[in-house]
């Protein structure tokens, strides 16, 4: 049944319906596409655009107007409700399975609309738009039976959706790798066999000290200073080999410029956002600013089921906008793998990437990809753009996250590339062939840093990662606490790749060879290690040459010392070289001297990492918020330019 207010919609268009007499029925009304045209909120031309669209696409017109960027949701109420209508809130309604079970997931979402059940012989059924005749006509051969018309909110129909059609997409988003590839699972943390072989080297180490306590000692701190120092080592080697990566995977203007815009591929975007509203304005129009056409755009916005604050500030925006609205069903783990795994059910893409909420990508970007793709051979299946920061001078630790950042995807990541070693992949703008992704089993929902992993499984099956010359920037972390959150959340996230890779070190050699398997263990797995052995390090070296301890020089003869001394400087040296060299690429040359700072900005990361390794341990797969939208400056595509 249709609500209607105080205004008779046969009043505000007379002459409209042949029988005057008639009273407004279900399935009577003018046409949605006719009355957005009458109240002015489309042109005539934009219709037919939206009609043909729809037809090609499958989907309702209402989901292609409110999806493609033609008319905001503020409009459309304005326009429902002065037409007659009342939108109901729809959620706590009750339904009935056997009802929802004779409808798909994909269906109801692309016409906005959900029989939920059966009442008076009528189907009781929630719609967006009351005058779709397609579903109208679904629902009478479906259920022998008229419907009885409630009109809802689109979003509201949307998580309801969902909540109750959406339970088989969700587990799969969960269990899919686990049940196709149980070996590249995260959700076991520690296997049988690894727990067995820390325990015996802890049992070891144990009885080694009893039996000698300074040779023991002695050894560990050579042992933990020379890792240090072969670790940040190589990170330099990789640095130097980046260095000369004269972005010989680079696309150029006149390559772009070839690009028909017919000829593009439809391209998905994820956009995983948890309790994001102060950001989703600014997160839309960044990419409002894509230079890729509308109807080529599947851009979903991945909003968990209870994160009303989000899905509120989208249903309050006073502007069209270019997304598909798609809302998580609660499941554990939560964690954006899961999310863009949900997601990736419902896409429609060739290509699909990731971006996060406050990130602002290239306007090239995804034709730089496209291009990219086209050029390179079929088993590059994914193409990594450069993150940077938009926020970078804010303060000391915007400034440090700069340069961090710089080094890892202007030196170090080609460097991983030219010598052809897995790359782990950063959170957001790495772009995937769907087709390839689905094959790889997409991302394990129980693995925090999933990008990593998936850079690491996409190199075992023999497949490459390009890098590109275009660049996301993003919101660096400008407050401590919440830069340790995030922090933690990675570090806790390479310990779980390294064990997932390396509970068959015999068969990991096999798969990526000699040079793969030793640039894993001194990329992936010695990061989290040079940041949990750091502060030991430290704490010697400033017991033996500040504070002069002669327990300290009792215990250790001068050559483990001088050694242990020399490994930590010489380490710090070399980072401090490797971070004065990320400001020439992108001419952040205001930065260099803070490259001085590095020592202390690792100490940030051994805190991070020692609560990384606690969580690995008691909730690996707790995914620790991270705030966004604390930046203090306004006006970010200013600082950019």
């Amino acid at each position: 049944m249709i609500h209607s207010g105080n205004t008779d919609i046969t009043d505000r268009f007379p002459g409209l319906f042949t029988d005057r007499s008639t009273p407004l029925l279900n399935t009577t009304g003018i046409p949605i596409p006719e009355l957005l045209v009458i109240d002015g909120f489309i042109t005539p031309g934009e219709r037919v655009k939206i009609e043909d669209f729809a037809t090609r696409a499958d989907l309702s017109f209402l989901k292609v107007a409110l999806s493609f960027g033609y008319i905001s949701r503020k409009n459309y109420e304005r326009s429902i409700i002065n037409a007659g209508y009342q939108i109901q809130q729809v959620r706590e309604m009750p339904f009935d399975r056997k009802v929802l079970s004779q409808i798909e997931l994909s269906f109801a979402d692309a016409h906005l609309a959900l029989p939920i059940r059966i009442e008076n012989n009528k189907v009781i059924t929630l719609m967006a738009d009351p005058t779709d005749r397609l579903f109208i006509d679904f629902i009478r051969m479906t259920y022998s039976l008229e419907p009885e018309i409630i009109v809802a909110d689109d979003l509201d129909i949307t998580w309801l959706n969902h909540k109750l059609l959406g339970d088989k997409y969700v587990k799969s988003a969960v269990f899919e790798l686990l049940n196709h590839d149980p070996n590249s699972s995260a959700l076991t943390t520690f296997t049988t066999p690894q727990l067995i072989f820390f325990f015996l080297l802890l049992g070891l180490i144990a009885v080694g000290l009893v039996r000698n306590f300074k040779n023991v000692t002695i050894v560990i701190n050579v042992a933990m200073s020379s890792f240090f120092l072969i670790a940040i080592v190589f990170k330099l080697f990789l640095s130097l080999v980046g260095s000369r990566f004269e972005l010989h995977q680079a696309v150029t203007k006149e390559e772009l410029k070839d690009l028909k815009d017919n000829d593009l591929p439809v391209y998905t975007l994820l956009l995983p956002v948890y309790k994001e509203d102060k950001l989703i304005k600014k997160l839309i129009w960044n990419l409002q600013s894509l230079d890729y056409p509308r109807e080529k755009l599947d851009i979903k916005l991945l909003i968990e089921e209870d994160d009303d604050k989000t899905l509120n500030a989208v249903r309050g925006l006073d502007f069209p906008a270019i997304f598909e609205v798609i809302i998580v069903p609660f499941h554990a783990p939560k964690t954006k793998p899961k999310a863009c795994n949900y997601g990736l059910h419902f896409s429609r893409g060739k290509y699909i990437t990731i971006y996060d909420a406050e990130d602002i990508p290239d306007t090239d970007q995804l034709k730089k990809v496209v291009s990219l793709f086209n050029k390179l051979p079929e088993q590059y299946i994914c193409v990594q753009s450069a993150l940077n920061y938009f926020n970078r001078n804010e303060n000391f630790l915007t400034r440090m996250f700069t340069l961090e950042y710089s080094y890892w995807f202007d030196y170090m990541l080609p460097g991983l590339d030219t010598l052809d070693i897995p790359i782990p992949l950063g959170g957001t703008s790495n772009h995937f062939k769907m087709e390839n992704l689905i094959e790889l089993g997409a991302w394990d929902p129980f693995n925090v840093t999933e990008d990593a992993d998936l850079g690491v499984r996409a190199y075992a099956k023999g497949y490459k990662v390009a890098i590109v010359n275009s660049t996301t920037y993003e919101e660096a972390n400008n407050e401590p606490i919440n830069w340790i959150r995030q922090r933690s959340r990675w570090i806790k996230g390479y310990m779980q790749t390294y064990l997932v890779h390396m509970r068959n070190p015999v068969a990991l050699w096999k798969k990526i060879g000699w040079k793969g398997f030793l640039g894993f263990n001194f990329f992936i797995g010695a990061t989290p290690i040079t940041f949990l052995v750091y502060p030991i390090l430290l704490s010697i070296f400033l017991s033996y040459v500040i504070f002069d301890l002669a327990s300290i020089k009792s215990l250790f003869p001068d050559w483990v010392l001088f050694i242990s001394i020399f490994n930590l400087m010489v380490g710090n040296i070399l980072m401090i070289y490797v971070n004065m060299m990320a400001v020439f690429k992108r001419r952040f040359y205001e930065l260099i001297l803070y490259a001085i700072a590095n020592p202390i900005y690792w100490l940030m990361h051994s805190v991070a990492a020692y609560k990384g390794l606690y969580q690995l341990i008691v909730k690996p797969f707790y995914w620790e918020k991270t705030n966004h939208g604390l930046s203090k400056v306004n006006n970010p595509t200013n600082v950019i330019k």
